[in-house]
C-alpha cells in the first residue's frame, strides 16, 4: 500500500472489463467515474502486481492475478476482517474484489504508511501485536481455508496444537516437496519430526489466539497516526509465537518490538525451541514457492529439532 512510480494509463495495463469494474467502484451513488485518472504500478510483491488507481480524489490500492486465483483473494479479505477486529491495529478495508476477465482483483483503502523503524514505533508495535493475540477463539483453524504466499494453507480443526500444526502445516509443506522432487531425505526426516511434535509440548499448552499468520516485516508499517498496520494475512488461530517467530525469521523488525511484546506477555520456558519449529514451516514455504536455496537451511532445522527431542 506504499505508493510508487511508473505512472501510466489504464489502456496500457488493465483490459476492458478490468477498467470497467474499477472505474464503477471508484464512482458514487451507482454511477461509474468516466475515465480513471491514473495508474501507478507499485513494486514489491512477488505474487500479484499491485498498483495504485486514482479518479479525482477517490484511490485505491489494487492487487491482480489471474483469474484462476480469485480464492487467493477471497481468502485475503477475510483475514483483514478478522484483523480489523483489534481496535489496535489499523488494518485496510476492502473496497471490493472479483474477477473482470482474466484477472481476479482486490481492491483495498489506500494508506499512506511507512516502514516500522525507531525505538518507539517499535514497542508501540510490539504492544499493539500482542493485543491482538489477546483475541482468542474455541479451537485451533480456522472456518476456511487460505494461502500463505501463494501456496495453500489448510485449517480444519484439531483437537490439540501439536496435532494441528503436524496436520495442518508441516505434513502439507513435505506433501508439496515431495510433488516438486526434493530429496527424499528431507521428507522422512520431516514425517519423523511431525510424528514427535508432542514431545515439544508437553509444557506448553497454548490458547488459540487469533494470528496474522504470515508476519514478516514486508507485511507491517505504521499508519500516519503511528498505529501499527498489518496487511497480507494468513489468519488462523493459533500459538501467538509462531507470529513471534515469523517476525524474527527475516528480520527487520527493531529490537524494541520484541522486547515491548514480551513486556506485555511474557514468553515461557522452551519458546526458542518452538521458534525454530515454527520457522520451519516458513522455510518449507519458501522451499516449495521458490526453490533448493532453501533445502539446506530446511535440513539443518529439521535435524536440530530431531536431536533437541531425543529422536
Amino acid at each position: 500500500m506504499l505508493s510508487g512510480s511508473g505512472m501510466i494509463s489504464g489502456q496500457q495495463i488493465l483490459d476492458a472489463d478490468l477498467d470497467a469494474a474499477l472505474r464503477a467502484l471508484l464512482g458514487s451513488d451507482g454511477d461509474a467515474v468516466a475515465a480513471l485518472d491514473s495508474i501507478s504500478e507499485v513494486g514489491g510483491g512477488s505474487i500479484s502486481r499491485t498498483m495504485v488507481v486514482r479518479s479525482g480524489q477517490r484511490r485505491c490500492f489494487v492487487k491482480l492475478n489471474d483469474a484462476r486465483l480469485a480464492a487467493m483473494f477471497a481468502a485475503e479479505a477475510d483475514g483483514l476482517a478478522a484483523l480489523a477486529a483489534c481496535p489496535a491495529l489499523r488494518v485496510p478495508r476492502v473496497c471490493g474484489q472479483g474477477v473482470s476477465g482474466r484477472h481476479a482483483w482486490l481492491a483495498l483503502e489506500h494508506l499512506a504508511l511507512a516502514p516500522l523503524r525507531g525505538h518507539a514505533a517499535g514497542a508501540a508495535a510490539g504492544h499493539a501485536l500482542a493485543a491482538m493475540h489477546r483475541i482468542t477463539g474455541s479451537h485451533f483453524g480456522w472456518p476456511r481455508d487460505n494461502f500463505i504466499g501463494s501456496s495453500p494453507q489448510c485449517n480444519a480443526a484439531q483437537p490439540t496444537w501439536p496435532l494441528f500444526f503436524a496436520r495442518q502445516r508441516l505434513l502439507p509443506q513435505l506433501e508439496l516437496a515431495k510433488r516438486h522432487r526434493q530429496p527424499g531425505r528431507l521428507i522422512a526426516s520431516g514425517e519423523r519430526l511431525a510424528d514427535a511434535l508432542p514431545a515439544l509440548f508437553v509444557d506448553h499448552q497454548p490458547q488459540p489466539s487469533l494470528l496474522h499468520g504470515d508476519l514478516w516485516s514486508g507485511n507491517a508499517a505504521l499508519d500516519d497516526s503511528g498505529r501499527l498496520a498489518l496487511f497480507d494475512p494468513a489468519v488462523y488461530w493459533g500459538d501467538r509465537e509462531t507470529d513471534l517467530a515469523m517476525s524474527e525469521l527475516f528480520g527487520g523488525f527493531p529490537d524494541s518490538f520484541h522486547a515491548a511484546y514480551r513486556e506485555a506477555w511474557p514468553l515461557t520456558d522452551g519458546c526458542a525451541q518452538r521458534k525454530l519449529l515454527y520457522q520451519l514451516y516458513h522455510v518449507l514455504n519458501h522451499l516449495n514457492l521458490f526453490g533448493g536455496g532453501y533445502l539446506q537451511q530446511a535440513e539443518r532445522m529439521v535435524g536440530r529439532l530431531l536431536a533437541e527431542i531425543g529422536d
